[in-house]
């Protein structure tokens, strides 16, 4: 499987999915600059967590205007897999490649611990080497991890699959509309996810609960 890594300014979890990346596949991942115009011919793309642009306006607003999202989002259009992790989530949302937004945390603090999740919807390459409804703990970094949309689109998020991951009952760090932690596109290719999955994917950091989200992704692709 081959895949790349977007390293936004202010990026600061692009090496650990790149770390993670190479781990699980055996191949090193391109890490391809904000400013370039062009994806490689890849199977993954990673939109990793971090502060890009110093999460200046909006988390994710001035990343989402970089060169290289034109390109990401023409890949996607092709049916290439993107995973956005935390201050990747909010740059899929500011440019539309998923639904709804990511606003400040209900307690306005910054959460860094942690937290647990249930696997709502096995039936996707990002979550199909989990069972449904087995919790996992993935730890969250951020201040602005609050997913809102209108009522109509989080009925039709939970009535597609698309809701993926949910924060575990009680475990809700940031005030998540019905405790959504991840969602997917429509083409179910894109997947936006606020805990960290790439920080726990080796024993010696602490728990693999989030291998298999790279594990499914290697299998379907190769």
């Amino acid at each position: 499987m081959k895949s790349a890594v977007v390293v936004f300014p202010a990026s600061n979890c692009d090496r650990d999915a790149a770390v993670a990346l190479e781990q699980i596949t055996g191949h090193k991942p391109v890490m391809v600059w904000h400013a370039d115009s062009d994806v490689p011919d890849v199977d993954l793309i990673v939109l990793p967590g971090g502060f890009s642009y110093g999460d200046y306006l909006r988390c994710g607003a001035m990343a989402g205007q970089s060169n290289i999202m034109r390109a990401v989002k023409e890949k996607s259009e092709k049916g290439v897999r993107v995973l956005g992790i935390c201050n990747g989530f909010q740059v899929l949302t500011e440019t539309h490649m998923l639904p709804g937004v990511l606003m400040k945390n209900a307690g306005l603090k910054f959460v860094c611990k942690p937290v647990g999740l249930t696997v709502v919807e096995t039936q996707s390459v990002f979550t199909r080497k989990y069972q449904a409804g087995q919790r996992v703990e993935f730890p969250v970094a951020h201040g602005d991890g609050n997913y809102v949309a209108d009522a109509e689109t989080l009925d039709r998020l939970e009535g597609d699959g698309r809701v993926v991951f949910k924060y575990a009952a009680n475990e809700n760090p940031n005030g998540s509309a019905r405790d959504i932690a991840g969602i997917l596109n429509e083409k179910r290719n894109v997947l936006g996810l606020m805990p960290h999955p790439e920080r726990v994917c080796d024993p010696l950091l602490g728990g693999t609960d989030g291998r298999a989200v790279f594990e499914g992704l290697l299998e379907a692709l190769g």
